[in-house]
């Protein structure tokens, strides 16, 4: 998780969770196809509000990284593009 060392810049609390989860994908930790955690579970993991969570979710499904089923969940695009 790369943040920032100067305390006197912002970081946004989803920008943590985002980092993470940008994290787990480039390395091969959610791998192209598989769900990424519910909501419910990002906010435990990293201790923040849904709506947070949710906001770190929304920022990746717009950069193209994942896509969403409704009713299914969040999961990682494969290289060629999924949904």
């Amino acid at each position: 998780m790369s943040e920032t060392s100067d305390r006197r810049t912002p970081y946004a609390p989803y920008m943590r969770v985002l980092d993470a989860l940008s994290e787990d994908i480039r390395e091969g930790r959610i791998g192209p196809g598989e769900r990424l955690p519910s909501e419910a579970e990002l906010c435990e993991r990293f201790k923040v509000a849904r709506e947070t969570a949710r906001r770190a979710v929304r920022e990746l499904r717009e950069r193209g990284v994942v896509y969403t089923e409704w009713g299914k969940g969040t999961f990682v695009r494969s290289a060629e593009g999924d949904a």
